[in-house]
């Protein structure tokens, strides 16, 4: 019924997030070797959890997916989502070479960095490589695609665009506004 083959760390990762389910947000932390403070609900998941530094007082949503696998690192006093999807590895290259299933070949892995009393709203995603200063907040639902400097309010790639379209309307309502003067 097992495949002999797998890995025997996969099998004990696999029983250790099922046994997670009938745990406190906190017990859970520890069983998963989450430092002092630190919180994580159910449902939530870390891919190569020893490429995870991660801070104290970290709360991690129901049904976050945290990819370390690239390397992972979450600051002090940070909040991620619940459904937030932080990846430090892409495998686009693989798919579109068919190389899925098959070699690791084409997986991209980048250190992805999220910094000290932060919010990470939920159901975002964070891009690998991205990083996101101290004391930001992305706000729920944003995708991530680019660095945030730290202190700043982000409502990610969409809301940028948004943001670039409002600022244009404005401008052309302003130079209408000139030109209906004029007349």
């Amino acid at each position: 019924m097992f495949d002999q083959n797998t890995d025997p760390s996969l099998r004990n990762q696999i029983l250790k997030y099922h046994v997670s389910q009938v745990m406190t947000d906190r017990e859970r932390a520890e069983l998963l070797g989450l430092p002092e403070g630190c919180r994580i609900r159910e449902n939530a998941k870390i891919i190569s959890p020893e490429n995870l530094k991660c801070g104290k007082n970290v709360w991690i949503g129901e049904g976050a997916v945290l990819d370390a696998s690239g390397g992972l690192e979450i600051g002090d006093n940070t909040q991620i989502g619940l459904y937030t999807l932080i990846w430090s590895h892409s495998s686009i290259k693989q798919a579109l070479s068919g190389q899925t299933g098959t070699t690791n070949k084409g997986i991209v892995r980048k250190p992805t960095k999220i910094g000290r009393n932060c919010f990470i709203g939920g159901q975002s995603t964070v891009y690998p490589g991205v990083v996101i200063g101290d004391s930001s907040v992305v706000l729920p639902m944003s995708l991530v695609s680019k660095d945030i400097p730290e202190r700043s309010i982000s409502s990610g790639e969409m809301g940028d665009r948004l943001k670039d379209l409002e600022n244009k309307v404005k401008s052309l309502e302003g130079r209408l506004e000139l030109l209906e003067r004029r007349d």
